[in-house]
């Protein structure tokens, strides 16, 4: 785990959910594989240090088949078929951003560089099984890790430290409304997630990227944008 973020939960590491957690976890490894590899579950927390954090994007459960997940919601490293998700995430950014070519590879890390935690609410799963780890503890945790970045104290004379969400899906829009986020300091952009199943819904056309901008640009003055175009190069 990043070290922003450790020094930030570590308190949640010896609470008796994580440790009934990790027991868990324990006992799946033994029984079978879990996405993603270790070493990656907390690759959001590197990328993106707690200080760093402009926009939140929610994901639900890690995806499930080989090659796919590596700890950030909806990314995927090459040489990995883009998700139908992601697809849909990249059509949206092509509506929203002027010049934006849609990336042949899936990996989100160089957003998540600039800015952007791609949180999943459960951060394992077990491979081929959708949903195995949800209810297991990770919510839990990862609703503190929100709640870390909504409690950031700021160093602008507002002492405000606000940042964009986007929550896509009723479980994504669930988890934001049970922690209670301050609307008046962050900016909360809902839609329908951007499955295949559900996309048309209202995710494509949400304008959430350019919706985004504008309120970091807006909140923080110009240069404080997410160059959503970073993942074009």
């Amino acid at each position: 785990m990043g070290r922003s973020w450790y020094e930030a939960l570590e308190g949640e590491f010896e609470k008796a959910y994580f440790t009934k957690l990790k027991e868990f976890l324990s006992n799946e490894l033994k029984a079978s594989t879990i996405y993603p590899p270790l070493k990656d579950v907390y690759s959001w927390s590197r990328l993106t240090p707690l200080e760093s954090v402009k926009v939140v994007i929610l994901g639900q459960d890690p995806y499930h088949n080989v090659g796919q997940a590596h700890g950030l919601s909806f990314s995927v490293l090459p040489p990995t078929a883009l998700p139908g998700s992601l697809k849909n995430i990249y059509k949206q950014m092509a509506e929203d951003v002027s010049g934006f070519k849609i990336p042949k590879t899936g990996d989100l890390s160089p957003l998540a560089r600039s800015g952007v935690l791609w949180l999943n609410t459960s951060l394992t799963v077990r491979a081929h099984k959708a949903g195995s780890h949800a209810g297991k503890g990770w919510e839990t945790f990862t609703a503190q890790v929100i709640r870390t970045v909504t409690s950031r104290t700021g160093d602008s004379e507002s002492g405000s430290k606000g940042v964009v969400f986007m929550a896509w899906g009723l479980p994504a829009q669930k988890t934001i409304e049970k922690i209670k986020i301050d609307e008046k300091k962050h900016l909360i952009l809902r839609s329908a997630h951007p499955s295949p199943l559900s996309a048309y819904k209202g995710f494509l056309g949400n304008g959430h990227f350019k919706k985004a901008n504008e309120w970091l640009k807006e909140t923080y003055g110009e240069g404080a944008e997410i160059n959503w175009k970073a993942i074009c190069q």
